[in-house]
């Protein structure tokens, strides 16, 4: 169950630059320079983000005492080093399942209440697992069950909280939110397990439970005081179906935001050892009380707070993110090695700090350039994304782990990590996230539709189909193409399922460009979408059209079913004069 703990700190901390990624967000140079300013404290600032995160401290610091309590039940009712390393996988693997349908929700009700609601549901399946151990009907398995249960909880909760926090704070202090992020939970890992260490022989395991339950009520103490901050649509949401298509469309069209998944996936596989492994190093090999067993995740929290407070802001004010990665990366396979040679019990300890410096430098740059790298509209289905892969990654590498674990033993199998780890930063330059320091995705202003329709088409009829005509120098031929590339990943990743640029074979350097939307509705939300960095990416490839006007675009309804059955709208006759595109 600390397995959970630390699957929640991966969660919520976290191609080269060719023309994919560098062209189609325009250069906002003032992003990097605010990056490298912004102190660890400034997001503090914000009075909603101060409440939410002091109770996030306090909740924190119950869940750090919870897992405690936890995984010391599990190694009481079971001597199997696989089922206490099983316990990671059983955490994570809800945020694979979950994540993205609560990402779809995030962006589709009020954030406010859907926090509020999972917050009960937290509070209930700790409340249900004390009520299980006070009838004392718990064993092994049980203990799983209650690890997924609350897992699926936070799985919930991960997309929407990343999303509110991401709302409550300015673009320049998204770098302290990460951090203060961190903070938070370590601040909580260094009071809650030794607080459980403490509790355990005092209170017993199961009061602690309870505990736990009450403490989710004051979250949802800070989230009712919360306003939502995010603008809302003027035309009319996706439902819930449409909404995952869109997550997974905008995915595929967008090579920045991939680059951000794999380097998240890859992380998470291998610092999934420390929450498959360290509690069997632990309770296995140094035979740990449950005293020893709270100090040593209290450690692991100092090593992170430490790392947060006063290593993070000097080494991103001299280093990029990569650097920073590549620097915890070797730390967390220096922590590896020690892992697998280190037996003595105050030694080891150091080890542990060492581990959530590394882990918490790694994770915070990560969650920066995902909350970077994804715009406002999509922010809660791309945070649940990223949560789903990471997620995904480090339950795959819990059931890697500890079955090496049962077949090689601990320490082979650390030496084995360490080894892997270290030869992965080979791809660290080829998937670097560099240039998230310069996306700029705020949204550009929606301008009143300019077209003269002859009847407006109700929301849901479609599809639309949207046509360009271009006309472009032949000395201009390669920009033209270069640009329409990025063009194409705009409009598909923002509503398009469909997106085709045609040559005329009638005239010279004659061009159409033809793309599908799904449906009425669908092509305002494309047109709400669009950032300004997109936008004047558009204007730079329509500036390449021929002649004193613009390209000329028409909009053309399909009438298929009205083949079949005539549409009842508001017609209202053509004008005799030629209408402005």
């Amino acid at each position: 169950m600390c397995a959970l703990e630390n699957g929640m700190k991966l969660q919520k901390r976290q191609v080269s630059r060719n023309s994919s990624v560098g062209r189609f967000h325009l250069s906002s140079t003032h992003l990097g320079s605010d990056r490298r300013h912004s102190s660890t404290w400034s997001a503090l600032a914000t009075p909603a983000f101060r409440k939410l995160w002091i109770a996030g401290v306090v909740s924190g610091t119950c869940v750090a005492a919870h897992d405690t309590a936890a995984i010391w039940m599990m190694n009481m009712l079971t001597p199997s080093p696989f089922l206490i390393s099983l316990l990671s996988t059983v955490a994570s693997l809800p945020f694979f399942l979950f994540t993205l349908p609560a990402g779809a929700l995030a962006d589709m009700v009020d954030r406010k209440k859907l926090l509020c609601l999972v917050q009960l549901w937290l509070a209930g399946t700790a409340a249900g697992l004390a009520i299980l151990g006070w009838l004392n009907l718990l064993n092994p398995y049980a203990i799983l069950v209650f690890v997924f249960l609350i897992g699926v909880g936070f799985a919930l909760n991960a997309p929407v909280w990343t999303s509110s926090v991401s709302e409550l704070v300015s673009i320049a202090d998204l770098p302290s939110a990460a951090t203060l992020g961190g903070l938070q939970l370590n601040i909580s890992g260094i009071i809650g397990p030794a607080l459980g260490g403490l509790l355990i022989p005092l209170i017993g395991p199961n009061s602690v439970f309870a505990a736990n339950a009450a403490c989710f009520l004051v979250v949802i103490l800070a989230v009712l005081q919360l306003k939502r901050t995010t603008r809302q649509s003027k035309t009319g949401l996706e439902s819930f179906f449409a909404s995952f298509v869109t997550a997974i469309r905008y995915v595929r069209y967008a090579p920045g935001l991939q680059i951000v998944l794999a380097r998240n996936a890859l992380f998470a596989l291998f610092i999934s050892v420390i929450p498959a492994l360290m509690p069997v190093v632990g309770l296995k090999t140094l035979h740990l009380n449950p005293s020893q067993l709270g100090l040593l995740f209290t450690s692991m929290g100092a090593g992170s707070v430490a790392a947060a407070a006063f290593i993070i802001p000097r080494l991103r004010a001299r280093y990029s993110s990569d650097t920073l990665i590549i620097l915890a990366k070797l730390l967390i396979v220096l922590v590896y090695v020690l892992m697998a040679v280190v037996r003595q019990k105050e030694l080891f300890l150091v080890v542990a700090a060492l581990c959530g410096m590394g882990w918490t430098l790694a994770a915070s740059e990560l969650w920066v350039a995902a909350q970077r790298a994804m715009p406002g509209w999509a922010r809660g289905r791309m945070n649940a994304t990223v949560i789903m892969v990471s997620q995904g990654a480090l339950a795959l590498g819990g059931v890697i782990w500890g079955s090496a674990v049962a077949a090689a033993g601990t320490t082979y199998t650390l030496l084995g990590a360490a080894v892997l780890f270290l030869t992965s930063l080979a791809l660290a330059g080829r998937l670097s996230i560099n240039f998230t320091g310069t996306l700029n995705l705020e949204p550009d202003p929606v301008v009143p539709f300019s077209h003269k329709l002859i009847y407006t088409p109700l929301p849901h009829d479609g599809p639309v189909s949207i046509t360009v005509e271009f006309k472009v120098d032949c000395a201009h031929g390669q920009e033209f193409m270069d640009l329409m590339r990025e063009v194409r990943l705009i409009h598909l990743r923002n509503g398009a399922y469909s997106w085709q640029l045609h040559e005329d074979l009638t005239r010279p350097n004659s061009f159409r460009l033809e793309m599908i939307v799904p449906s009425w509705n669908e092509h305002l939300l494309q047109k709400e979408r669009m950032a300004k960095a997109e936008k004047e990416l558009l204007q730079n490839a329509w500036s390449l059209h021929l002649g004193s006007t613009p390209p000329e675009e028409r909009i053309y309804l399909a009438v298929n079913r009205e083949l079949h059955t005539p549409r009842q709208c508001d017609y209202q006759p053509p004008s005799l004069s030629k209408s402005p595109v």
